[in-house]
């Protein structure tokens, strides 16, 4: 390649993401702060001066504090603003401080840019890339923590353990790996021909099953490969290229077995389902979280709601969506699902569903998470408080981290945000993160840290 050649856009990143590719007001009137007696700070002690903190999202927020960080953990929440002596300081009295949110449904190994043949085109080190793009956006918009469910390959894995040990700087993820599915279903390839399809996605690597048993395996080997939970798509899906409806997929047979066996590994299983059938199959066998649920039903509900089964509800997904981008097939299911939109949420409100906050961001834009915040209060009703805490204290009951992440107490990691303004009011200044903290470690940083 000479120096006036240009690589040809590839099929994942698209055109116009140059960024992407480069990658390789005031709350209250604040006391004077006062110093504290004390042993001498550790040396990786950081303070952060907050005009109000929303610790546990839900609750009354505390008025001017200090949060004393220690290393990745909150050491101490303290009133006033408070010096220690050799302690850095993040000066933050004009701003609400609360926990770092938690999106529960991305997909970091795409985007709505990506072509159906990007495979084709695509490495391996290529997605890694890209899925690393799309998670440090989405770190840098607040989002400390998310659950990927559904990426290629196992890019997503090398991504997470990086994260994980320190080599690169990103969300906190927990992942499924590739989606289970029945043969040609949402989480299987099609709209390729036969033998680009057999070429670029061989009938074990797209976790495509069939029967209990061969299901079963498919749980145990995404365990196996390093899952910290199962998808399932039980149901067809909006944007696959497959025009068999948004009907149950995955028989009660297989749901059955997928479950349990997931269940006796200690991994949870979440199942993508659209139409009212497969929801209540998904629910009958026992999953614990139905993604999307559009036709979610009133009968449906009321058994999420005794089950405990939790709805990740991805609003919004379509917004921006032009149909004459997509495939006749695609339009089609695209309207069907716009008829029904926000009947989910509102019957889960309705019926007291446990809502965790979930995106679908790569089907949606990534980094632009918190704009379903107002889809949550428009469409539920929810109050801002409420859509917070789905965000925080109740996406991570789902994750089983709730003693990790969630809230701003001792012990928990340090992972924080800044906004200017009072999310309990609008919950749009979410759109809008000041600052991110994440195990302690400033990411993004309005103004100066002061030694």
């Amino acid at each position: 390649m000479n120096g006036t050649e240009k690589r040809p856009a590839r099929g994942r990143w698209g055109r116009g993401s140059a960024a992407a590719v480069a990658l390789a007001a005031g709350l209250l009137a604040v006391p004077a702060a006062r110093a504290v007696p004390a042993e001498a700070p550790r040396a990786d002690t950081l303070l952060i001066h907050a005009g109000a903190v929303i610790a546990v999202p839900g609750e009354r927020p505390l008025g001017p504090s200090t949060i004393i960080v220690e290393g990745d953990r909150i050491a101490a929440i303290r009133a006033g603003h408070i010096e220690l002596p050799g302690a850095r300081a993040i000066d933050l009295k004009g701003r609400t401080v609360l926990p770092g949110l938690i999106d529960t449904h991305v997909h970091f190994s795409f985007s709505p840019e990506t072509k159906l043949w990007s495979a084709a085109i695509d490495t391996p080190e290529d997605v890694a890339l890209f899925a690393f793009a799309n998670a440090k956006r989405t770190l840098e918009a607040g989002f400390t923590t998310v659950r990927d469910v559904g990426s290629d390959g196992y890019s997503i894995h090398a991504l997470r353990d990086a994260v994980n040990e320190g080599a690169l700087v990103g969300p906190r993820i927990f992942l499924s790996g590739t989606s289970l599915s029945i043969v040609g279903g949402h989480g299987d390839m099609s709209g390729l021909n036969r033998k680009t399809t057999e070429a670029l996605y061989p009938y074990d690597y797209t976790g495509a099953c069939t029967g209990g048993v061969e299901c079963a395996l498919r749980v145990r080997e995404a365990a196996k490969y390093g899952a910290d939970l199962i998808k399932i798509t039980s149901t067809g899906g909006i944007m696959s290229q497959q025009a068999r409806g948004l009907g149950q997929h995955l028989s009660d047979e297989e749901l059955n077995a997928i479950v349990t066996t997931a269940h006796s590994l200690g991994l949870k299983v979440a199942a993508h389902a659209h139409g009212g059938a497969g929801v209540a199959a998904s629910v009958r066998a026992g999953v614990d979280s139905i993604e999307h649920g559009t036709w979610l039903d009133e009968e449906t509900a009321q058994a999420m709601a005794k089950r405990g089964t939790w709805l990740v509800p991805t609003l919004g997904l379509l917004d921006g969506r032009k149909d004459a981008d997509a495939t006749p097939e695609v339009q089609a299911k695209m309207a069907e699902a716009r008829a029904v939109a926000g009947r989910n949420i509102r019957l889960a409100v309705r019926y007291k569903v446990n809502i965790a906050f979930g995106t679908d961001a790569g089907v949606s834009p990534h980094g632009q998470n918190a704009r379903q915040f107002r889809h949550m209060v428009e469409q539920g009703p929810m109050t801002p408080a409420a859509a917070l805490r789905a965000a925080t204290v109740d996406a991570a009951a789902l994750l089983g981290q709730s003693g990790n992440i969630g809230t701003i107490e001792a012990g928990k990691f340090a992972d924080l945000i800044a906004v200017a303004g009072d999310p309990y009011r609008d919950v749009t200044v979410l759109e809008h993160v000041s600052t991110v903290i994440k195990g302690g470690r400033v990411i993004v940083q309005e103004g100066a840290a002061s030694p």
